[in-house]
C-alpha cells in the first residue's frame, strides 16, 4: 500500500470517528471543523496521524478544536468534559492534551482564532470590537464616531462651498445683465 492510500485510509477513518463523537456530543460546526483540521494535516509533508493510534488523534483533534473554543466550559454550549471526550475513544487524558498540544502548535491556533473558532466563538470574540491604527488599539465605535464627524464636516463645507459657487453664478449674471444696460 502506497503511502497516498494509507493516508487516505487513515484520514477517512479519523473523519468517521471525529464525527460520531460530534454526532453525539458537538454540533455541525465541531463536525466540519474537525474535517477541515484533518484535511490541514492529511496536507503536511510529514503527516502526523501517519504513526500512533488513530483514536489518539481522534480525540487530540476533538480536544485541540474544544480547547480554542471552550468547550471544556460549562457555561458555553456546546459543553463536553475532557474526560467525557477521552471515555469515548478510549483514551488517556495526558497522552489525549499531549496530541493536541502537537496539533495546536503546528496549526498556531489560538482562542478566537479565524480558521478553527465555532461561528459562535466568532461572532462572540470581544476583540471584534476593536482595530488597530498605526500600532494603536481603538474601539470600532471611535473609530466610527471619527468618521461620521468627517463627513458631517466635509458635507458642511461642500454645502457651502455650493452655496458660494451659486452666489458667484448669480453675482455674474446680475453683473452680466447689467452690463447690458
Amino acid at each position: 500500500m502506497s503511502d497516498r492510500e494509507l493516508i487516505k485510509q487513515k484520514k477517512e477513518a479519523l473523519i468517521e470517528m471525529t464525527n460520531g463523537f460530534a454526532d453525539r456530543y458537538l454540533d455541525e460546526d465541531y463536525k466540519m471543523l474537525c474535517r477541515k483540521l484533518i484535511d490541514k494535516m492529511s496536507r503536511k509533508r510529514k503527516v502526523p496521524f501517519i504513526s500512533g493510534k488513530l483514536e489518539i488523534w481522534a480525540a487530540a483533534i476533538v480536544y485541540s478544536l474544544g480547547q480554542i473554543n471552550f468547550l471544556f466550559d460549562k457555561s458555553f454550549e456546546p459543553y463536553v468534559s475532557a474526560t467525557d471526550l477521552c471515555n469515548y475513544f478510549g483514551t488517556s487524558q495526558s497522552t489525549t492534551s499531549q496530541k493536541a498540544k502537537i496539533i495546536r502548535d503546528m496549526f498556531k491556533m489560538r482562542y478566537f482564532d479565524e480558521e478553527f473558532s465555532t461561528k459562535r466563538m466568532l461572532k462572540e470574540n470581544p476583540l471584534n470590537e476593536f482595530v488597530m491604527i498605526n500600532g494603536l488599539i481603538v474601539p470600532v465605535s471611535a473609530v466610527i464616531r471619527l468618521f461620521e464627524e468627517k463627513e458631517a464636516q466635509l458635507k458642511k463645507e461642500l454645502n457651502l462651498e455650493n452655496e458660494d459657487s451659486v452666489v458667484k453664478k448669480k453675482d455674474n449674471r446680475i453683473n452680466r445683465d447689467l452690463g447690458d444696460f
